[in-house]
């Protein structure tokens, strides 16, 4: 915990009276992207949108590496989080709730390596969906990880 609390820590004064006049206005949803989107998931790029399929690329930025320059596994979670849940958005109506998310962590990617996810909806029933998405390093091919990502939110009425 003490390491935690050190690396978190303001390093001088200059530093901790420069965070504290940061000025961080409220997030006004539909007008602007948040804090959130904007840091973790800006540089992604949607190639392709099929009924069923959502296929993007992403260049692995500094901010999302870990202590040793690799792609952070809660990065690499979120990329499952958000493209798992984007192949099941319907237009018009709320965002899907995770349900349950699992993740194999097969290989790392580094800063700037130039990644491919794909991900495509495993069935549905009701409002409950179940997607897998893949990361791949698109250099090389090699499967950086494989998300399994079920989620629940309301279906669109059949009146």
């Amino acid at each position: 915990m003490e390491k935690a609390r050190e690396f978190l820590e303001m390093s001088s004064e200059k530093e901790s009276e420069s965070v504290s006049r940061l000025t961080i206005h409220p997030h006004r949803v539909g007008h602007e992207p948040s804090f959130y989107e904007d840091f973790a998931l800006r540089g992604i790029r949607v190639d392709r949108v099929e009924p069923g399929l959502v296929s993007c690329t992403f260049k692995v930025p500094r901010r999302l590496t870990d202590r040793t320059g690799k792609l952070a596994s809660g990065a690499i979670a979120n990329l499952v989080d958000e493209v798992g849940g984007a192949v099941v958005h319907v237009e018009g109506l709320p965002m899907n709730v995770s349900v349950d998310m699992s993740i194999s962590f097969l290989s790392t990617a580094k800063l700037d390596d130039e990644l491919e996810l794909t991900s495509r909806v495993l069935g549905r029933k009701g409002g409950y969906s179940g997607t897998v998405v893949l990361i791949r390093n698109k250099a090389t091919g090699e499967l950086i990880a494989e998300g399994r990502h079920s989620l629940f939110g309301k279906h669109a009425s059949k009146l």
